[in-house]
């Protein structure tokens, strides 16, 4: 039963430092053909942002975001934007920036309706909304 415990409390230990230095809020899985990401605040550590998009019927693709400690709420946006960009397919997805601190993830054409989640994040003072579109 220790051993229990003690597997517990090693992955709880594990897992809260990612939970209290972002704030994430508005992870739906459920489909949309677009997503706003709104960042607030800036970076107050370097680290790594963990999204995940599941597109209809497919696999999940996973999106690793990596920011600099100082970087502004705008320059997050970017690196959001810019990573997404590199990872994701051009012919299924259109990824922009509105507002300086939103990034907007949109499908293209045929290509089918979407989830998209932050799984996980190390940086500090940076918060993500996610929502619908």
């Amino acid at each position: 039963m220790s051993k229990i415990f003690t597997v517990i409390g090693f992955l709880l230990f594990a897992v809260m430092p990612a939970a209290a230095n972002t704030s994430s809020t508005g992870n739906d899985t459920s489909l949309s053909n677009k997503w706003r990401i709104e960042v607030s605040e800036g970076a107050k550590s370097t680290g790594t942002m963990v999204f995940h998009i599941t597109p209809k019927d497919q696999p999940t693709i996973e999106l690793r975001v990596d920011i600099e400690d100082g970087t502004r709420e705008n320059k997050v946006a970017v690196r959001i934007r810019d990573a997404f960009r590199e990872q994701l397919s051009k012919k299924a997805f259109h990824i922009e920036r509105d507002d300086g601190e939103d990034v907007l993830v949109k499908k293209r054409h045929k290509a089918p309706r979407f989830a998209l989640s932050l799984i996980s994040s190390n940086v500090k003072a940076v918060r993500i909304h996610i929502q619908k579109e």
